[in-house]
């Protein structure tokens, strides 16, 4: 009767830690699926209208043909304004707000970390402010001064000034993201014991440790440069978004249109792809 019993206790208890394990595991089914689900609508939904373009830019001079014609006029297209220089601003604008960005908010984030940790939640605010005003009214306060700048005949390379404000509420948090991850302090303070200068400690120290943060800033500012139209039209300067702007006005070039602008989301999601390549490999390679 006590082995009745004790059976009767040991498959009691099997079923009843069944029970919670097949209902995590339940629920975790229907969670994967709700993933798929919503993947799969947002993956479409960015997708079709991608495909559409694709297929207008290829479409030839009759219904029914294809043709690479929009596509080689990328570099032949004359304008006004032409389509090349555009791009080239664009591109250069990208890579020159990048490097000010970084040279002035990465230092000034590890010293205010490292030295100055009451003057953070200023920081911060300061930082964070540009994310509450619209582009538009910065414009407003842009305009004066690019104007005074225009007499001296200066390029639309000018305008990474202002796109460094415009990226530097998206660049602060993810480097504040990176910085938060370690514990700064030890490391300088390890690196001080050692002999160690600030700069050292900054570039050498703290900096190598956040690539992954670094890496992210980028991929926040470059297609925000490149996609940026509310400050440089009204400034009338020709960046590429501008550029793509007038050729919309004009229905005659309407396949330039679609395939500039495929080939430059193209060109920011083939940049999402290296940059996470090389955030992977430079985590293998710190495991």
């Amino acid at each position: 009767m006590a082995a009745v019993t004790s059976l009767t206790t040991e498959l009691a208890g099997t079923a009843a830690a069944k029970g919670p394990q097949s209902l995590r595991v339940g629920q975790r089914r229907r969670l994967n699926l709700f993933r798929y689900l919503m993947f799969t609508i947002f993956g479409l939904f960015f997708l079709v209208p991608l495909l559409a373009m694709v297929k207008f830019s290829l479409q030839g001079s009759r219904p029914g043909t294809w043709s690479l014609a929009a596509w080689k006029d990328i570099a032949s297209y004359q304008g006004p304004p032409p389509l090349l220089p555009a791009i080239e601003i664009t591109l250069e604008l990208a890579v020159i707000t990048s490097v000010v960005m970084l040279a002035l908010v990465v230092p000034t984030m590890i010293w205010v970390r490292l030295r100055v940790r009451w003057f953070s939640r200023i920081l911060e605010l300061i930082c964070l402010l540009p994310l509450s005003i619209p582009a538009i009214v910065l414009v407003v306060g842009f305009a004066p001064i690019y104007n005074r700048i225009e007499r001296y005949n200066v390029s639309a390379l000018m305008l990474f000034w202002a796109y460094v404000i415009l990226v530097l509420p998206y660049v602060y948090r993810a480097l504040a993201a990176g910085l938060n991850s370690m514990d700064a302090t030890t490391l300088s303070e390890a690196a001080r014991s050692l002999g160690a200068r600030w700069p050292t400690v900054m570039l050498r120290i703290i900096a190598p440790n956040m690539w992954q943060a670094i890496l992210n800033a980028l991929l926040l500012t470059v297609p925000l440069v490149l996609g940026e139209f509310t400050i440089a039209y009204p400034l009338t300067y020709v960046t590429l978004p501008v550029e793509l702007f007038s050729i919309s006005r004009n229905s005659v070039n309407a396949g330039v249109l679609f395939s500039a602008s495929t080939a430059s989301l193209f060109f920011a999601f083939a940049l999402l792809l290296l940059l996470s390549y090389v955030g992977r490999r430079l985590r293998r390679g710190r495991t």
